[in-house]
């Protein structure tokens, strides 16, 4: 096979491309993460002078790095089925995804070179972006009137992100304060959290009624709404100073979201695994809020002088719930849209269950101070083992034709 035709299998499907680059920076972002804690805590070498605050590079790279890639290949594959429409041709997506590699090359490179280059990251990534926002909002204008309201929301939620990733320009730029902060809390608050709770709440009912065989698994909306304004509110608390009033928004969310988890079925998913993985996710949503409710009710009965938790509610957050959405659904779609039967083995079983050991130890890392460090090296270390065995096994689908012998 020719370059010219490896080119046109590798970039015959959103899917493939925008999975391909979030495989490769899944394990990359944690490479650098391993590397930053090790030689930052004298496991080995010497702590290394980032151009930025570490933890500034990280929530960069988690934020706006990772999650958007798989996002991005999932919402393009699936808005146009969600709404009847047209499929997103390739010279709109695969200019997205050559905008979104060059910013993320070009962030790696200026840990190395300086703020310039990071400046020039940002830029490639908010072009990559809008390149991709513009082609799932011809697909939302370009169909009949129905109900658009999930693809109207995470529309929303992704430009939420993008003005997210504009306020970390921003702050390369001008170095305030605040523009990280509305970064930081923009792009959990109203984007992240947002866009998974409306993917999760579109289709989790639709996945398990095809695989246990069920003619209706509700959907209530009211819940949906009540996560929406739960998470629009948290962020804005935060964002104003206000962390010991969280609970006010927190405790909604959580119940909202437990009790999607109860009557969507999450005990009787759990012979499925590709099924169980996405309702752990989900469930790992309530958790954190729940997590997050203490931590904020605390605060607010000692007038801001205990922080109980530290980060192990956004933890079990990004990891339990975002993390582990993020690989199910990945898998799903790399299976489907590749001609590949919809089973997956003990392997990939066991890195499904493999992320939720990397969430409780993250999560764990923060109430245990004293056994911290080293949590936090094995948290990274099994992240790294599991998205690297993910690669390794799914990253060569993408270059290779449908094996049952469709297009796409």
């Amino acid at each position: 096979m020719n370059m010219t035709k490896h080119w046109q299998v590798f970039t015959a499907a959103p899917h493939r491309v925008m999975f391909f680059g979030g495989a490769l920076q899944a394990v990359a972002v944690m490479l650098w993460w391993l590397a930053e804690l090790a030689t930052r805590y004298g496991v080995v070498g010497e702590a290394v002078d980032w151009p930025l605050a570490p933890v500034a590079i990280h929530s960069y790279l988690m934020i706006f790095g990772l999650f958007p890639m798989f996002m991005f290949g999932f919402l393009m594959t699936t808005f146009p089925r969600w709404m009847s429409g047209f499929e997103i041709p390739a010279r709109r997506y695969v200019p997205a995804f050559v905008l979104l590699m060059l910013g993320t090359l070009l962030f790696y490179a200026g840990l190395a070179g300086g703020r310039g280059m990071l400046v020039a990251a940002a830029l490639a990534m908010l072009a990559g972006w809008g390149t991709a926002l513009y082609a799932l909002l011809r697909v939302l204008l370009d169909t009949k009137p129905q109900d658009k309201r999930h693809p109207r929301i995470v529309f929303v939620a992704l430009l939420m992100g993008w003005g997210s990733l504009g306020s970390y320009l921003v702050w390369l730029l001008n170095d305030g304060a605040i523009w990280l902060r509305i970064a930081q809390l923009g792009g959990i608050w109203l984007f992240l959290t947002p866009l998974f709770a409306s993917v999760a709440h579109r289709m989790l009912p639709f996945f398990t009624g095809s695989a246990l065989n069920l003619q209706d698994v509700p959907r209530p909306t009211w819940p949906w709404w009540v996560m929406l304004a739960g998470s629009t509110a948290h962020g804005l608390l935060q964002l104003a100073g206000a962390s010991a009033m969280l609970w006010l928004a927190d405790v909604p969310l959580a119940m909202a979201a437990l009790y999607l988890s109860h009557v969507w079925g999450l005990w009787r998913s759990l012979r499925i695994p590709l099924l169980a993985v996405l309702h752990v996710g989900f469930a790992w949503l309530g958790i954190a809020m729940l997590l997050s409710a203490v931590q904020s009710f605390a605060l607010f009965d000692s007038h801001g002088a205990t922080h109980i938790l530290g980060l192990a509610p956004l933890h079990a957050l990004t990891i339990g719930c975002f993390s582990t959405l993020l690989i199910g659904m990945a898998t799903r779609v790399t299976l489907g849209h590749s001609g590949l039967p919809m089973r997956i083995d003990g392997k990939v079983t066991a890195m499904f269950v493999a992320i939720q050991v990397v969430a409780v130890l993250r999560v764990l890392a923060d109430m245990l101070p004293a056994l911290a460090l080293w949590m936090y090296v094995a948290a990274a270390a099994l992240w790294l083992l599991v998205f690297a065995a993910w690669t390794t096994r799914y990253l060569p689908v993408y270059l290779k034709p449908r094996a049952d012998g469709f297009e796409g």
